[in-house]
């Protein structure tokens, strides 16, 4: 294992709040780059109604694409029990559930209260035992810092919901800054919070840099025992339903921090970079984001990944 994991969701969250749809062949360039470049897991698209999301519709094509490569966790979102049917019968590793922990957010983007999600989140967990037992399930606690729609939301209800959501059946429940609301000692505080009530199943940190804490954020998430990072190759991203939200971390970024600090990610840092060209050409005129890409690594820089990396 290396020493942190992080998983590329910019093909899903980056690519569902761009206006324009990228075609099938240039998604599965991208995602071929990505793999060149070390990335582990890709969260590749979601199932959701191409009517709602058309850039989404192609979703088990690019999940069959991605199974090609060995190794590599191939996941999708969904948002109810038919999108995990969907997920099964594509052939993912894993399903993510955006589980809301604010009410009026909740409704805003999957239109169910978060009781009825923890009951989706039984029924997939039903289907997924039935069905393909190796499937993962993990349950992302939305708004878990803040909620433009609602305001303040209460860290006791995102224990709470993080803890039901395990009870329901998920296999982890991770937190996520949706609205790029939090702060670092927020972020610590909370994840301790959560892992004092479900330990190891605790999940990923998917933050947002929407008022430029998404690296302090990640930091603050890592010094409370997370290991895996969500973060969108040149930072594309935020969520449609949530009105402000935007900017995931950059991946680059993110795996610059971790190998400066002599943790290996398993990723290359100039193959990762290397991997906007398909995004650039793709998306022409789209903004990218990433101090990283555009400074350059370090002179003599020496990653901790190429250093023999594994622990």
């Amino acid at each position: 294992m290396f020493d942190v994991l992080i998983s590329e969701v910019g093909p899903r969250d980056g690519l569902q709040s761009v206006k324009r749809t990228m075609s099938t062949p240039d998604k599965q360039r991208w995602i071929d780059a990505l793999v060149a470049a070390g990335i582990q897991e890709i969260e590749v698209g979601s199932f959701v109604s191409p009517k709602l999301l058309p850039q989404m519709a192609d979703t088990a094509q690019i999940v069959r694409h991605a199974l090609q490569y060995p190794g590599l966790t191939v996941m999708a979102l969904v948002p109810n029990a038919r999108g995990a049917q969907m997920a099964i019968d594509a052939g993912v590793h894993k399903v993510t559930l955006p589980v809301s922990a604010s009410e009026a957010h909740s409704m805003a983007n999957v239109r169910k209260t978060r009781q009825e999600m923890l009951e989706e989140i039984a029924k997939i967990a039903q289907l997924r035992d039935q069905q393909a037992p190796h499937i993962k399930i993990e349950a992302g606690i939305s708004t878990a810092f803040g909620c433009t729609i609602q305001g303040e939301v209460t860290e006791d209800d995102v224990v709470w919901l993080a803890q039901a959501a395990i009870a329901a059946g998920a296999d982890e429940s991770g937190l996520s800054d949706t609205t790029g609301m939090a702060n670092p000692a927020q972020v610590k505080r909370l994840f301790n919070k959560v892992r004092a009530v479900i330990g190891d199943k605790t999940g990923a940190a998917h933050m947002h840099n929407t008022r430029g804490l998404g690296l302090a954020n990640c930091l603050a998430a890592y010094d409370a025992g997370v290991r895996t990072f969500d973060a969108s190759l040149a930072g594309l991203g935020g969520c449609p339903y949530a009105p402000g939200a935007s900017g995931n971390v950059v991946t680059e970024d993110l795996t610059f921090m971790f190998e400066a600090m002599g943790l290996s990610t398993g990723i290359n840092l100039q193959a990762l970079i290397e991997a906007r060209k398909p995004l650039t050409e793709a998306l022409p005129g789209e903004p990218l984001y990433g101090m990283t890409p555009e400074a350059g690594l370090p002179k003599g820089f020496i990653a901790a990944t190429s250093l023999g990396g594994q622990r």
